[in-house]
């Protein structure tokens, strides 16, 4: 039979092997009560409790070396997560985790304060449950995390909800009850060391029993909030640094922008004035600018007619003046877009094209458009604006030349309408010479406006007569244009005339036309019927307006140099005789009969030997062909002197 060993040697033998196999205390403490059980001896029995004292002793401090080591692995991690930042949550969430891991709590979680908001937030949360916990949202000094904030020292409760050592808030209580949570430890995340110490937020461990944290789980949940200060401090300055950079390189990228932008404009503007200077057009001009802009251009005037074709970029063309916009409509809107833009000084887009004015002080010279360029950016929108400027040099250029020209030509123009037989040829030559040829046919146009605004009659028409080939001068109180005929006819030009003159007078302007005329009889012999004209609209109260005296009616036979009486017949009573050459009826006859009766039906009826119905009917399909006023006093007397010459000189209209 195998010796057995000596009592206490087996016990002390079991206690290494527990030991070494790390079991818990109460495995340890169970060794002497087996040895007391067994019936050792009062010596082996003192010896197994000494070693199994120690024995709990070696694993108290092998414990606490393990979990040493464990703290230091973390803090290790954790530095490690620092040195390699990259996200600034990522790293907050590892800090959170292992403060749970390390302090075997239920829950952990760090808060920091919104600076805006003027309060804390839950930034990161390790084991919660609770979505209400998860967005709570703190008042600065209330809860355990307030107290730990104010006095930047760590604070630990057992039992959160009997703890009346801070600020309880119905929110906060709300939150911590849905999470379950009893025991709290919270702990500052401190910048700085000593009074300068700056608290930027604050990191909790919890449990959902009560529990009394011991002093070197605090001291090791502050070396974490340490780091993770560090980590929010850290992330914040790259993030600085990452803004600051940005800015530096979006500064860099503005400076590099407008510096090209500069060049480029410097050298558009050299270009565009050593073209002035060498003395190019205004096609000339809207081309270059068009192929800097790479888009159409046109130029037009202040009342919105164009001067020059759309250039197209690259220096081509494509239409006449008029594709820019001929109609009055489409001028008057040039007129309002190139107002808004004197207005704004700067170019204004409209109706899907940029329009900017060109001005010499205030003074509307024109305006540039610019087509096929809605994405117009900043350099190029200024070089356009730039480049107005330009066309209002040879604009002024222009006008100047053409104002001194234009004196000379007054001076011809006096010659001509004041002795137009002394020496027609001689006048003629002159003319030639000035660059208008008197053997031409022309239209006369013969303006006048108020007394405040006569002053500015004579160089609204040089603005008017523009780039049109026309000449004006100022003679018998009025203002004398000579237009060279465009197919427009007398009363049609002068009622054009009167409306821009009108508008860029700022008054009311009365035009009267007549023409076309060639040589310098017929020129001044259309003269004068364009003055008995004007002093005809002025006796009938139609200041402001343009007409010839063709379309004057009875009172254009009486000052007509022709009396064209069949013309003035034809105008007033065409459309009845018209209509009874057509249908065979008698609609002259029965008006003549109804003004000799003086418009009494009885009586008409009673000389044409008709009914009255038939003299209503015939009179309702006149006003019909007349129109509603044909029985006012003024159409009534010109129709009564249209029925007497048709009366006495027969009907010699040419037969259809």
């Amino acid at each position: 039979m195998p010796h057995e060993p000596a009592s206490a040697t087996r016990h002390l033998r079991r206690l290494l092997e527990l030991l070494a196999a790390g079991a818990p205390a109460e495995d340890l403490g169970a060794v002497a009560v087996e040895a007391r059980d067994s019936g050792a001896g009062a010596a082996d029995l003192a010896e197994v409790e000494r070693a199994t004292e120690a024995a709990l002793r070696v694993r108290t401090t092998l414990r606490q070396h393990r979990r040493r080591e464990a703290e230091l692995t973390a803090l290790f991690d954790t530095a490690g997560d620092l040195a390699a930042l990259r996200d600034l949550d990522a790293v907050l969430r590892s800090i959170v985790r292992r403060a749970r891991m390390l302090l075997g709590t239920d829950t952990a979680y760090l808060t920091l304060p919104d600076e805006e908001a003027g309060d804390t937030y839950m930034r990161v949360t390790d084991g919660s449950v609770s979505e209400l916990f998860q967005n709570l949202r703190l008042e600065l000094g209330e809860g355990l995390g307030g107290l730990v904030a104010q006095t930047a020292r760590p604070y630990a409760s057992p039992d959160y909800r009997t703890d009346d050592r801070f600020l309880h808030t119905g929110s906060i209580d709300a939150g911590v009850l849905d999470e379950g949570l009893v025991a709290i430890l919270g702990v500052p995340l401190l910048l700085g060391s000593g009074s300068g110490g700056q608290v930027i937020g604050v990191l909790f461990a919890a449990d959902r029993t009560p529990r009394t944290f011991a002093p070197d789980e605090v001291a090791l949940l502050c070396s974490l909030a340490d780091h993770a200060a560090i980590a929010i401090d850290t992330a914040k300055s790259m993030t600085d640094a990452r803004v600051a950079m940005a800015e530096l390189a979006e500064a860099n990228a503005v400076i590099r922008e407008h510096s090209v932008a500069m060049q480029r404009a410097e050298e558009a503007h050299d270009r565009l004035t050593d073209l002035v200077l060498r003395g190019g057009e205004l096609q000339d001009v809207a081309a270059a600018v068009a192929g800097l802009l790479k888009g159409d251009v046109a130029v037009h005037d202040g009342s919105g007619r164009p001067l020059t074709s759309v250039a197209v970029h690259g220096g081509g063309r494509a239409g006449e003046p008029g594709d820019a916009g001929g109609t009055e409509e489409e001028a008057a809107a040039l007129v309002t877009a190139a107002e808004s833009s004197r207005a704004a000084a700067h170019a204004v887009f409209r109706d899907g094209r940029w329009v900017c004015a060109v001005l010499a002080g205030q003074e509307l010279l024109g305006c540039l458009v610019l087509f096929g360029r809605p994405d117009l950016d900043g350099p190029d929108r200024r070089l356009f604006e730039r480049s107005s400027v330009v066309t209002s040099l040879l604009l002024l250029l222009r006008r100047s030349v053409a104002e001194t020209e234009n004196r000379v030509r007054g001076d011809l123009i006096s010659d001509l309408l004041t002795a137009p037989d002394r020496d027609p040829a001689g006048l003629v030559t002159r003319g030639r010479r000035l660059g208008f040829d008197l053997d031409r046919p022309h239209l006369v146009l013969v303006a006048r406006t108020g007394d405040a605004a006569r002053g500015r009659l004579a160089d609204a028409a040089v603005q008017y007569l523009f780039g049109g080939g026309g000449v004006s001068a100022e003679h018998e109180g009025a203002v004398v244009l000579l237009l060279p005929c465009d197919g427009t006819g007398p009363g049609e030009a002068a009622r054009s005339a009167a409306g821009q003159l009108g508008r860029l007078t700022g008054a009311p302007v009365t035009v009267a036309g007549a023409g076309p005329a060639a040589g310098p009889r017929a020129i001044a012999d259309a003269h004068a019927e364009a003055m008995r004209c004007l002093r005809a609209l002025h006796a009938l109260g139609r200041d402001g307006h343009g007409a010839s005296v063709a379309e004057l009616g009875f009172l254009g036979v009486l000052l007509g140099d022709l009396h064209d009486v069949d013309g003035f017949v034809t105008a007033t009573l065409g459309p009845l005789l018209d209509y009874d050459a057509r249908r065979g009826t008698q609609l002259v006859s029965t008006l003549r009969t109804y003004f000799d009766c003086g418009g009494s039906l009885t009586r008409t009826k009673e000389a044409l030997h008709v009914h009255v119905n038939t003299v209503v009917q015939r009179l309702d399909r006149i006003q019909a062909l007349l129109g509603p006023d044909w029985n006012t006093p003024e159409q009534t007397l010109e129709l009564q002197l249209a029925l007497r010459l048709h009366l006495l000189s027969g009907d010699r209209r040419p037969q259809k």
